[in-house]
Order: C-alpha cells, then sequence, then structure tokens
C-alpha cells in the first residue's frame, strides 16, 4: 500500500499561513514540508513549481473572499438587511483564506506586484459591487450607497490597523454602531 500524499488544499492553506505570517518570500517549498510534516516530494504531485502553488492560492483567496462569501450570504436569502447582517458576521470571522490577515497579507504584496493589484481590485470591485445591490434594494440615494459601500469595506479593512481607543466603548460596541448606521 503507498503513502498517504498530502491532499492539494492543505498544501495551500499553508501557503496561505506562510503568506500571512511572512509575505510571498516565506512561501517556500521546503519550509511549507516541514510545516506540514511531509517531505517536498509530495508537493510536486501537486504543483508543476512555486509559481503554480502562488497562483492557486491566490484562486483560493479570491474565490472564498468574494464569490464563496457571496454564495454563502444568498444562500439563506431573505431580504437585503438580513443578507448584510450575514455579510458582515461573515467578514468578522478569521481563517486562513478569508479572515483579515489573509486579505491584509494579499494587499501587502500587490503594492509589489502588479498581478496580484489587478486579482485584489478585481475582488474589491466584486465586494463593491455585491454590496451596491444589496444598499441599493433599500437605499434610493446612489450617493448614499457608495458611500455605505465604501464605509463597509474601509471599516472592515481599515479595523485592523487601527490602534486607537474608543473612549468608553469597546471596539465590539463601536463595531456594532457602525453596523447599525450601515444598515438604517
Amino acid at each position: 500500500m503507498g503513502a498517504t500524499r498530502t491532499p492539494r488544499g492543505k498544501w495551500i492553506e499553508e501557503g496561505l499561513r506562510a503568506l500571512v505570517s511572512g509575505g510571498p518570500e516565506a512561501v517556500r517549498i521546503e519550509a511549507l514540508a516541514q510545516a506540514l510534516g511531509v517531505s517536498k516530494g509530495g508537493f510536486y504531485g501537486h504543483f508543476r513549481n512555486r509559481g503554480a502553488l502562488l497562483t492557486e492560492m491566490l484562486d483560493t483567496w479570491e474565490y472564498e473572499v468574494a464569490d464563496g462569501v457571496i454564495e454563502q450570504v444568498e444562500s439563506d436569502g431573505g431580504h437585503a438587511r438580513a443578507r448584510l447582517e450575514r455579510l458582515f458576521a461573515a467578514a468578522a470571522t478569521d481563517g486562513p483564506v478569508r479572515g483579515t490577515t489573509a486579505d491584509i497579507a494579499v494587499r501587502d504584496w500587490a503594492r509589489r506586484d502588479p498581478a496580484v493589484a489587478e486579482r485584489l481590485r478585481r475582488v474589491d470591485n466584486r465586494r463593491m459591487d455585491y454590496l451596491r445591490s444589496l444598499f441599493s434594494s433599500f437605499c434610493p440615494d446612489e450617493d448614499e450607497v457608495e458611500i455605505r459601500c465604501l464605509l463597509a469595506v474601509s471599516v472592515r479593512i481599515g479595523n485592523h490597523f487601527n490602534a486607537a481607543d474608543n473612549g468608553k466603548r469597546s471596539r465590539a460596541e463601536v463595531m456594532e454602531l457602525v453596523r447599525q448606521r450601515l444598515l438604517e
């Protein structure tokens, strides 16, 4: 009986963890194999080279943070505010692909790589288009829709970088107030 191969998805997930912890330079086959507790030979059963892994990592990230989230939110149906509630809840969860840290790592990578920057633009446009479709169903003012979309995306990304105190409130309380305001 042959050895069990490490699934392709595990390599991708570990690659995304490495990206988050050290940028694209940290995504090295030998280091990933060591983290997975396997030999690096198994890598080549799934990927042609490191570049192919990086592409599949970005493919996975792009699907998960855009269409994957949208499919999850849409699956339960409901009115736009209910879907926005589910979207905000999904955006608040952190994981190896959908989490804010993976998003920030890709954004940092995009500063140095035009192909990654184009992919990030595509993801952000997909997110904004989806938000527009939801907000516009109960907010007839196009300017107000655009403001809410930009605020929603900016708060999601910027919250990670904001080290300020929130006065008498916790960050969670302020984020709840933001959520309530966006859904008015």
